[in-house]
């Protein structure tokens, strides 16, 4: 990651509602699929409110970080609805 400029980078919000008792679980299994991206910067915070949880993730393209909330988070069991607010 650190070959990039945080400028030239794509971020997102994914805001996450959790089935109850659930939210550790998800957030490891979160951590588990991106951690070993070394192309990704992320974090993860449990909220209080609306919704359970919230994924910041910055990636080198929009693209990738289509790719990364389609095909590696979206399918995380335990996730109930979610919202994806890309930055501008």
């Amino acid at each position: 990651m650190k070959n990039f400029v945080k400028e030239d980078m794509s971020t997102a919000y994914f805001l996450m509602n959790i089935k109850i008792n659930h939210e550790n679980e998800v957030i490891r299994k979160i951590r588990e699929a991106l951690e070993s991206d070394v192309m990704l910067d992320f974090e993860i915070q449990g909220t209080f409110g609306v919704y359970d949880l919230v994924l910041k993730i910055t990636a080198k393209s929009d693209d990738e970080l289509r790719h990364v909330l389609l095909e590696k988070i979206k399918p995380i069991d335990n996730i109930q609805s979610a919202i994806t607010m890309m930055v501008i």
